[in-house]
């Protein structure tokens, strides 16, 4: 049988409901119907999408892997049919806690007055792609490369990494840190969205303890609480200031490079004129 859109939206109710009857409530369908679109996309493909062997219904590792990829379809075929988009396309830029730092109310500023006809929208989403791979968002800004196959990848500019510590900690007490100086204390880790990893670190000089959290906001939260240290990139520092946190110079870690993501095979028109205003407000030509 021939795959049509509702098997999609059948297995993506399903994936984000973790259930076949409220993914049937939701799509005012039957539960044997979306059962029997799930069985027939799954025979389609040859592979099984969702593990069966427990109670609590999963994703196997295929069915996540589709999921993006159904996801990006669903969305992309909704915005083929929406007229309203179709005579006024705004460029949704989805980006995960700091946009484009310094330069994001200028570049939203110019914007608006040399490109009236495709408004764009900023978009936060706590997501390793922020909302990209889920189809939510045009383009994406992030600053830590992805892998997932189908995604062109350009360096808008760099920005210098900063530690934030505890405000009242002994190390806010200083003009600018090492890696080194943070090592004695945990370190907080954003593993959803954030750019820091161990790895960061010599093998041999990590630090001893991590603390794991999934966004920006416990990040700053552990971090003021005395929980541990953190490292970000600079405009962090600018655009989530937070009295319980300090940010110092980091003077011996590498730059950060500040991606502009988008899908290669339904890349937004206006995307090359965003490239080049964010580099000529960056003073990054080329």
């Amino acid at each position: 049988m021939s795959i049509e859109l509702r098997h999609l939206r059948c297995f993506l109710a399903i994936a984000e409901e973790s259930s076949v009857t409220r993914a049937a409530a939701r799509l005012g369908l039957t539960q044997p119907s979306v059962s029997r679109a799930l069985a027939a996309l799954e025979k389609h493909l040859g592979i099984r999408l969702v593990d069966r062997s427990t109670h609590h219904l999963a994703l196997t590792a295929e069915g996540l892997a589709f999921r993006d990829r159904a996801a990006a379809a669903v969305a992309a075929f909704d915005d083929a049919l929406d007229t309203t988009r179709l005579r006024r396309r705004p460029l949704r830029l989805g980006h995960a806690w700091s946009a484009l730092g310094p330069y994001t109310t200028p570049l939203l500023r110019r914007w608006e007055r040399e490109h009236p006809d495709t408004p764009l929208e900023l978009l936060r989403i706590d997501d390793r792609t922020a909302g990209l791979t889920r189809g939510e968002v045009d383009a994406a800004v992030l600053r830590r490369p992805v892998d997932s196959p189908g995604l062109v990848t350009e360096v808008l500019f760099t920005e210098p990494r900063v530690a934030a510590v505890t405000a009242d900690g002994p190390l806010a007490d200083r003009t600018s840190l090492t890696l080194a100086d943070l090592t004695a204390e945990p370190l907080v880790l954003n593993t959803v969205s954030g750019m820091t990893t161990p790895d960061l670190w010599p093998a041999a000089a990590r630090p001893a303890t991590t603390l794991t959290v999934s966004n920006t906001d416990d990040w700053l939260t552990a971090i003021a609480a005395g929980r541990g240290v953190g490292v970000s990139a600079a405009s962090t520092a600018e655009m989530h200031a937070n009295p319980g946190v300090a940010y110092l110079p980091l003077t011996d870690a590498p730059p950060v490079p500040v991606l502009l993501v988008w899908r290669a095979a339904t890349p937004h028109p206006a995307l090359r004129a965003l490239t080049d205003l964010t580099r000529e407000l960056s003073g990054r030509r080329g």
